[in-house]
């Protein structure tokens, strides 16, 4: 009996073994199927401290963030030519694996080799570069998806979905991103939809929903598009939950769609106005945008924890205003109590943006009660008269010869309402600190833990997307230059309003190719192409893929 016993313990110990060995190596193998990537453009270490603090104030309970389990390093953000980048760039190379400069969308450098940070190739200068989420649709068949709560052509999306050496020309960057094939795309900017680009996301079957929340919240559908307001989205302070959702509610939404695919996806998430708040010193924006921004970041975990096929990846791009807790303006801050330190912005009830507006319209006489209704602040004398003296306040009781010039009610607001807190600010611009780096992997041991640069940050989600073989030959196929793809056939550029057209002529076949956009024209009809055609004015090159050659033999 002791003998029976003694071997059934034998087959269960070892087959446990076995069980567990295999478990694990089943672990270690497994593939990343979905990247979920959430930038909170322009937030800062403290950005996330002061929002942490702000949160534990109003509820004792609550002393962690989403973030917080998975906060796991940090990253060294820059441009190819300064330490300090804008949004462009910095995403740019979060997207590419390559930093660039300031004002770059997804876009290989001109050199600077006095001041580039790393050597760049001057003879690729304006190429455009392939993103993970171009990558991942193209080569992999994953479904993908932009969410954001700024303007859709803005620094961020575009870094995911399109090219160019100037992040404000929207003319160039707007079509790009609709004639991409991105899936889902959630979040601002209903005025630069145009009438054309409108049509052709409809013929292209997408639902199709503007200021309409209704209808974003119960389409069945896999492709959407849904914008709200003309430009950016509110603040999540001032945001109306009946015309425009949360960020946390669009990240939900984009997953459950993007989900379908059983090749998996990529979703870029962006916290858009955290940098928009600390471009405008605005401590109370940036404290609400950064809890909206992780309450989004805990769908995206909760999601991947019960998936165990999903990166999630959560890094600024760069810092902003050098915020502190703590400021020598307030005498004794070092000593000072939650209390004194959360107590008057937490009676902020607006942004400084949509105080502004209100102060707008609201006569002299009322304007002491306004402040104090909006943010539980006393104006005195010299406050009141700093608002009645500046340049844009037209209900101003001062004439326009005694008001100041150059000085805009934004400017005093912000000063006011910095005066009653104890928050320092060291500027209103970008800074080149580190940014936090929080990081969800299922696979054991894979984690990216410590410092790290953001061109590494690249390596590590292309390589998790079992893309690290083939990424850089994707650039080449896709954005290769029309006169080598061309080189044996005659080519013509000219030009129609501000958008020029190749035209390549083969014997009795003609091909028509346009800049931003995934359709050509060959002998009149349409041509789908599997990426968008960019147009670089600076070195008169159309970008484009490298199988055209093939539709005209």
């Amino acid at each position: 009996m002791k003998r029976l016993l003694s071997i059934s313990f034998l087959i269960l110990f070892t087959t446990s073994i076995i069980f567990f060995h295999g478990g694990c190596t089943r672990s270690q193998n497994k593939e990343i199927k979905n990247v979920i990537l959430l930038i909170p453009d322009g937030t800062s270490l403290a950005s996330v401290s002061t929002a942490r603090w702000f949160q534990r104030y109003l509820n004792p309970d609550e002393t962690r963030l989403n973030i917080d389990p998975y906060l796991c390093g940090t990253i060294l953000t820059f441009s190819s030519n300064a330490p300090i980048g804008d949004s462009a760039p910095t995403t740019s190379c979060y997207m590419t694996g390559y930093p660039s400069r300031a004002g770059y969308v997804s876009t290989y450098p001109v050199a600077d080799p006095v001041n580039d940070i790393i050597p760049m190739d001057s003879l690729k200068a304006y190429q455009p570069l392939m993103t993970l989420l171009e990558a991942a649709r193209i080569a992999q068949h994953k479904s993908t998806g932009l969410v954001f709560t700024c303007e859709f052509p803005h620094a961020t999306p575009a870094d995911c979905s399109a090219h160019s050496y100037q992040r404000g020309n929207y003319g160039w960057i707007a079509p790009q991103i609709v004639h991409n094939q991105i899936d889902v795309v959630i979040g601002g900017g209903v005025s630069l939809l145009n009438d054309e680009n409108r049509q052709f996301l409809k013929n292209e079957g997408y639902g199709l929903f503007l200021n309409d929340i209704n209808g974003f919240r119960n389409y069945p559908g896999d492709k959407m598009w849904a914008l709200f307001a003309d430009k950016d989205m509110a603040y999540d302070i001032d945001r109306n939950s009946e015309q425009e959702p949360s960020l946390a509610e669009m990240t939900k939404i984009a997953i459950n769609k993007l989900s379908r695919n059983k090749n998996g996806f990529f979703l870029m998430v962006e916290g858009s106005k955290i940098d928009w708040a600390a471009h405008a010193n605005d401590a109370r924006a940036i404290i609400s945008d950064m809890l909206a921004f992780d309450e989004a970041c805990g769908e995206a975990f909760r999601f991947a924890e019960s998936n165990g096929e999903t990166l999630v990846v959560v890094a600024p791009d760069h810092g902003n205003s050098g915020i502190s807790i703590g400021s020598n303006k307030c005498r004794g801050y070092s000593s000072l109590t939650k209390d004194q330190l959360f107590g008057d912005v937490a009676q902020f009830k607006t942004s400084v943006s949509a105080l502004i507006q209100i102060l707008h319209n609201t006569k002299p006489a009322d304007l002491r009660q306004a402040v104090l209704d909006l943010t539980g602040i006393t104006l005195i004398d010299e406050e009141f008269e700093q608002l009645l003296q500046t340049a844009d306040y037209n209900l101003s009781s001062l004439s326009n010869e005694d008001r100041m010039k150059g000085t805009k009610l934004t400017q005093e607001v912000a000063k006011i309402l910095d005066r009653h807190t104890c928050f320092g600010f060291t500027t209103t611009g970008h800074t080149g600190e580190e940014v936090f780096l929080a990081v969800y992997d299922p696979r054991p041991n894979k984690r990216l833990t410590g410092f790290h640069t953001n061109v590494e940050l690249n390596h590590y989600m292309r390589n998790a997307m079992g893309l690290e073989k083939q990424f850089e030959s994707l650039t080449g196929e896709y954005f290769a230059k029309h006169t080598d793809v061309f080189k044996n056939y005659t080519c013509t550029i000219d030009s129609l309003d501000t958008n020029p057209i190749l035209t390549v002529k083969n014997n009795e076949t003609t091909l028509e190719v346009r800049p931003n956009t995934n359709i050509a024209k060959l002998n009149g009809t349409d041509l789908k192409l599997n990426s968008v055609v960019i147009y670089v004015d600076k070195n008169n090159t159309f970008y484009l893929p490298q199988s055209l050659k093939k539709a005209l033999n």
